[in-house]
């Protein structure tokens, strides 16, 4: 088939990154002529991405809002030393929200278009060929295709998981979200589990890893995640759905966002959390400049700003990433953690949302060493290379 079709803006990949532009443009620039491009049957593949509610700012609450499938107003951290709550709301997206309310959207569009089960056999500035010979062309393309396409520099360390969706015998009402359960063996770098209820017989428990290399032993980690699971009072009758992700973390600057004149956005642009790996409000950041931008030329001063606040914050980031991978055992990692969330909760929030001020800099450096902390190689890592 060979066919071309006119748009101004091509979206390349159906996860969290251009499924947030697509809303943001249909909400702000309704006469845009979007065209959302997806390999798979469905939007969003097999996730679910959670964020603070602070990440989200009055102004996108319109087209976040309805993605949103879970809200909690507090969660629950705990170290060997420290047990805290955080009493601020936590939001969850679901793969399954996300296909259906962004399809939804697009459908209503006059000017938006979903391509479903589309392969992209080539990306190129102004144009996207798919691998049945249709050619899709636009003044902008955005590809958002994957973690594993990210161009990082120096050494790469891993954020890794495995997670279980599981059904309980028994409902577990009022059960806070423990988003960090360090209280456990440190095997393979900082280890914790995550438990979050999606509902009262429905609880999603993950395994999580800061580690040196991206291996994940899926039959172990699952056996570890039910036996976590009995040890804290979740009687699990079977398993509804697995999610395991391996999120690379750097540690020196990222490559540029734009590629031989094509947006690259997602993780694979840098479009997210250097140490935590979140991706929410990065992405967030990126689809709300778009959608006020004028997509014919949208590299102006306010894309420099956009890109330098993301630069500055990487650059610290990046920072500690090169303490907590290089100058730290791998089994008191989570010491950097616990000192962390002795912090103040509005600080906290400022870190997740990649949104650090100077003086928060200068506390977690001014501070006393977590325990494990070499000087030495500590004084390595700040030195250039």
């Amino acid at each position: 088939m060979s066919q071309t079709m006119q748009f101004d803006c091509l979206l390349v990949g159906g996860g969290l990154q251009n499924a947030l532009i697509a809303m943001a443009l249909i909400e702000r620039q309704p006469a845009t002529r979007l065209a959302l491009i997806e390999r798979d049957s469905r939007l969003g593949g097999n996730h679910l991405w959670c964020f603070h509610a602070r990440d989200v700012p009055p102004d996108a609450r319109g087209f976040v809002d309805p993605l949103v499938a879970h809200r909690w107003p507090a969660y629950e951290v705990a170290f060997p030393e420290l047990t805290r709550r955080m009493d601020v709301e936590y939001l969850g997206i679901t793969s399954d929200r996300l296909h259906e309310v962004v399809s939804q959207r697009v459908a209503a569009s006059s000017s938006a278009t979903l391509f479903c089960n589309a392969a992209v056999e080539r990306v190129t500035a102004g144009s996207v060929v798919l691998a049945d010979g249709r050619t899709l062309r636009g003044a902008l393309v955005v590809d958002s295709r994957g973690p594993e396409r990210l161009q990082a520099q120096g050494r790469t360390a891993y954020q890794k998981f495995l997670g279980l969706e599981v059904a309980l015998a028994e409902a577990q009402p009022g059960f806070v979200p423990k988003l960090m359960d360090a209280q456990v063996p440190q095997t393979d770098g900082y280890r914790f589990f995550y438990t979050l209820p999606l509902a009262p017989e429905r609880f999603l428990v993950e395994d999580t890893y800061y580690a040196d290399g991206p291996q994940l032993d899926r039959e172990r980690i699952r056996g570890e995640i039910l036996a976590y699971a009995q040890r804290i009072g979740l009687h699990v009758t079977n398993v509804v759905r697995e999610e395991t992700g391996v999120l690379p973390l750097t540690t020196r600057p990222l490559s540029p966002p734009i590629r031989d004149g094509v947006l690259v956005g997602g993780y694979a642009g840098g479009w997210f959390h250097p140490t935590t790996g979140y991706s929410f409000p990065v992405a967030l950041r990126l689809a709300r400049y778009l959608a006020s931008a004028d997509l014919r030329q949208p590299f102006g001063e306010g894309w420099n700003r956009l890109v330098a606040h993301r630069q500055s914050q990487a650059r610290y980031f990046n920072l500690l990433n090169r303490f907590l991978f290089g100058a730290m055992p791998p089994d008191q990692r989570r010491n950097a953690f616990e000192l962390f969330y002795r912090q103040s909760e509005a600080m906290i929030l400022r870190f997740y949302a990649m949104d650090v001020t100077l003086t928060d800099r200068l506390r977690l450096f001014a501070g006393r060493a977590p325990r494990g902390l070499s000087l030495r190689a500590a004084l390595s890592a700040l030195l250039p290379r």
